[in-house]
């Protein structure tokens, strides 16, 4: 037991010193943070204490009301709902939702950390992603159905990423031309991703499925953010008044169709 407890501390350390070491620490330990909690939650379905059956359906349900949004309990004064839109983001409905998330993640949260910085990267992946969450809750104020995921952060990053690097190729793989992986600007696929939640957002019902709405608000925020911060000063590769070039060759690999996974509302 004695040596198994120091091999687990020999690698948390490790793992520790690779993320102070890599050019996007804060990317990578929202990554290991993310992964771990839904390793450990009843999402996963890996933990036997959660049971199986209807004993595991019944310990994700009381996961998600614990720790997700809830619209119409959100704005009571509840002190306990009002810390959700920050525990919201760490929670992950499937294995799906969350590989999703974290592959957009890791593809376009890396050059917008190293361009932010790594404390400002973290409160602006935070507060954007709060600020879409209760965006998303302030238009469905009586919906009680459960919001959890990072996609409203992300859609955050995705749009400041946009205003960044415009001109930064991103690999896409479009179901509707047969999968083939395209090289495009940022310019032409995040704007495409953006206008797709936004149509999507519009036909959406107030059932369990994808909170549109909270991308939508995520990538308006990001992509403001980045223009009242950078605009003045023309951020390199970004769009005020395109007077810069570097970033326009920059390569963003293994960016599948411009569509992270949702906000799932279990």
């Amino acid at each position: 037991m004695i040596s198994d407890t120091k091999t687990v501390a020999v690698r948390a350390v490790r793992a520790l010193k690779a993320l102070r070491t890599t050019p996007a620490p804060v990317t990578c330990a929202l990554i290991v943070v993310c992964c771990a909690l839904f390793v450990i939650g009843p999402a996963s379905g890996l933990n036997p204490l959660d049971g199986t059956g209807d004993a595991l359906l019944l310990a994700q349900r009381s996961y998600f009301r614990r720790w997700g949004v809830i619209p119409a309990e959100l704005f009571t004064g509840s002190p306990r709902a009002a810390l959700t839109p920050v525990t919201a983001l760490f929670v992950h409905g499937s294995w799906v939702h969350l590989l999703g998330n974290m592959l957009f993640l890791y593809v376009f949260g890396a050059m917008t950390e190293q361009r932010m910085g790594r404390v400002a990267f973290l409160l602006f992946y935070l507060g954007c992603g709060c600020l879409a969450l209760l965006g998303y809750a302030a238009a469905h104020a009586a919906s009680e159905q459960t919001l959890v995921g990072a996609s409203g952060a992300i859609s955050a990053v995705l749009g400041a990423f946009l205003y960044l690097f415009p001109r930064a190729r991103v690999t896409s793989v479009l179901p509707f031309l047969f999968f083939l992986p395209l090289r495009l600007p940022a310019w032409i696929v995040l704007p495409f991703w953006a206008a797709l939640q936004w149509v999507a957002a519009g036909q959406a019902t107030h059932g369990p499925g994808v909170a549109y709405l909270a991308h939508v608000v995520g990538f308006a925020l990001g992509f403001a953010y980045a223009w009242a911060r950078y605009g003045r000063r023309g951020p390199r590769g970004g769009l005020g008044g395109l007077r810069w070039q570097p970033g326009g060759r920059t390569r963003v690999k293994a960016a599948p169709a411009p569509a992270p996974e949702g906000e799932n509302q279990p």
